[in-house]
């Protein structure tokens, strides 16, 4: 059995000479807690970071099912690139642009 004393920074346990007494200082109580509190931090972050990744994942997975046709917008007009060249190359604008 072990008593801390928060006041004082203090641990004591039994042992069979007596009492052992364990003590610190209150830098190195603040080293250790920015430590901990380091430790935790980088915990948490890869914890999070690898559950984005699994959304990623399957986001991307869902994405590769999905094999859907091409469809043009709304309000867009196939135009010919060239009309002298022999090629009927076409393109495809928008007829909703401003006129910016």
């Amino acid at each position: 059995m072990a008593v801390p004393n928060y006041t004082y920074l203090k641990l004591k346990m039994p042992s069979p000479q007596g009492v052992i007494t364990v003590g610190t200082s209150f830098q190195w109580t603040y080293e250790c807690e920015v430590e901990c509190c380091g430790h935790a931090t980088a915990i948490v972050t890869s914890r999070e970071l690898t559950a984005l990744k699994e959304e990623i994942i399957e986001e991307a997975l869902d994405v590769k099912k999905s094999t859907g046709s091409f469809e043009s917008a709304e309000g867009s007009e196939e135009v010919l690139i060239d009309p002298s060249s022999s090629e009927s190359k076409m393109v495809r604008i928008g007829t909703m642009l401003s006129s910016k």
